[in-house]
């Protein structure tokens, strides 16, 4: 038993495999179109055959009125008996034949009509009535088929019914034989297309497997793997295409993650052996109150930072993640940047920094206020940090191209080259110069250029050494269509 399970297992998945019904839809979609031509060209040809014996009984038809005439009143065959070719087209003609009076009368009958059955008055009535010649099938009690051509002979103004059969027994048979002969071949058919079907099938689907093969090495980690597009612009190179674009993307996000714990990992490493080493620098060393009191003090400020990088590190997650759904509306764009501009006021004038802020012509954006507040707030927070007592930071807001502007200006330390393009990375901060003290957790410029781009903008940089830096977030300016009408701006 447990030697036939995994047999059936693979017989099982072998009949269920895209390659099998693949196959199996060619010798359907084969058999179907076969069986369907085949019964098309039986009718075809019928009708092709039938028409021919309506052109051979209309040529017998013609023979016939060259040797049947009307001579002293009577009907009468003309022809030289001597004459085999005359004798034999007249014996031929009269082997099928009927001849009778327009009334009805008889004349003559050969036995080969009379096994069809001699034509009633109605019968003749009825012929004479129609416009063109009557064409009948009929059979004899042999279930010999005969093509029946009735009409009117009219000879010195006599006229005469002339009934004129063709035996059709043979040439009805052909269509019936030859499609016994080509379903007979049907099975030789279907089955070459099986296996050129299969070929082709897995030729189609090898592609695919290329694919599978590749998902079966993600899933064993290695997420480097492409698969080379074959250029073709069918189906399975878009799926290609795609999955290649997945797996950069999946390639990014992990990458993104790593890299993430790591900093993560180190970052709160520091201010946790710091809080770690006053603690024990409190409890082992510690004689006197204010030992302890001054212990216990450096360890909240590294608790507080540590509390920072958490609280910064849940709003990057959530906010990369899509759980921050931004409530956007139509704002006075200068009237936020002034209210979040007036609230580093107090901490601008403890350093004797001269805080102006010139807001022009008062554009409109669309923008969810509480976190452009906080880009606003961050971009100012790091400006008031960085400046030097008696120095000065600008503020200004613009309109341009269809953009709302927003520049903050200070003459502080200014940034080197070789930092400006890694600012916005993650835990990434200056230590050089009057940056290298500075405390931080290196993720509110990483919020703040995500917030940017949540809105549809963007944060620029320009600074040099010992000049300062200007920081410009810009986003979509609020058009006509932005406002409903009667909507209320609001600030």
């Amino acid at each position: 038993m447990s030697r036939e399970e995994p047999h059936y297992g693979v017989l099982k998945r072998t009949a269920h495999s895209l390659r099998v019904r693949l196959t199996a839809s060619y010798v359907l979609l084969f058999a179907l179109v076969l069986t369907s031509v085949g019964l098309i060209f039986q009718q075809a040809l019928a009708a092709t055959l039938h028409m021919q014996n309506e052109r051979l009984l209309e040529e017998e038809w013609t023979t016939l009125r060259g040797y049947l005439r009307v001579q002293d009143g009577e009907l009468a065959w003309v022809y030289r008996p001597d004459e085999p070719d005359e004798a034999y087209a007249v014996e031929k003609l009269r082997r099928v034949l009927m001849l009778a009076e327009s009334s009805g009368e008889i004349l003559e009958i050969s036995n080969g009509y009379t096994a069809l059955g001699a034509e009633s008055k109605q019968q003749i009535q009825k012929a004479a009535r129609a416009r063109e010649p009557l064409m009948e099938t009929r059979a004899d009690g042999h279930g010999n088929a005969f093509l029946v051509r009735m009409g009117f002979l009219r000879d010195e103004g006599k006229e005469y019914f002339v009934a004129l059969g063709l035996p059709v027994q043979d040439t009805l048979r052909v269509p019936g034989r030859l499609m016994s002969v080509y379903f007979l071949m049907m099975p030789v058919m279907l089955l070459a297309i099986a296996v050129l079907g299969w070929y082709a099938a897995d030729r189609a689907l090898r592609p695919l497997a290329e694919v599978t093969g590749a998902v079966q090495e993600v899933a064993g980690g290695n997420l480097s793997l492409r698969i080379p597009p074959r250029r073709t612009g069918d189906e399975l190179d878009r799926l290609i295409t795609t999955f290649n674009g997945m797996m950069e993307r999946l390639e990014e996000s992990f990458e993104r993650m790593r890299r993430f714990s790591v900093d993560a990992s180190h970052e709160l490493r520091t201010p946790l052996t710091a809080i770690r080493g006053q603690l024990e620098v409190g409890l082992l060393t510690a004689e006197t109150a204010a030992q302890y009191r001054e212990s216990i003090e450096t360890a909240l400020e590294d608790v507080e930072r540590l509390g920072e990088i958490v609280n910064g590190l849940l709003h990057l997650a959530e906010a990369e993640s899509g759980q921050v759904r931004l409530q956007k509306s139509p704002r006075d764009f200068a009237q936020v940047v002034e209210q979040v501009a007036a609230r580093f006021l107090p901490a601008a004038e403890a350093k004797r920094i001269q805080l102006t802020v010139d807001t022009g012509r008062r554009p409109l954006a669309v923008i969810d206020r509480g976190q452009f507040e906080q880009l606003a707030g961050q971009l100012l927070s790091n400006a008031v940090k960085f400046t030097p007592e008696g120095g000065a930071i600008h503020v200004s807001v613009l309109e341009a191209d269809g953009w709302v502007l927003l520049r903050i200006s200070d003459n502080g330390p200014g940034i080197s080259e070789a930092h400006l393009p890694h600012i916005f990375e993650r835990f990434y901060r200056v230590r050089e110069g009057a940056l290298a003290h500075a405390r931080g957790a290196g993720l509110g410029l990483t919020l703040a250029s995500w917030i940017a781009g949540a809105h549809g903008g963007r944060i620029d940089v320009s600074s040099e050494p010992g000049r300062g830096a200007t920081f410009e977030v810009r986003v979509p300016a609020a058009g006509p269509a932005a406002l409903r009408p009667g909507q209320p701006v609001r600030g």
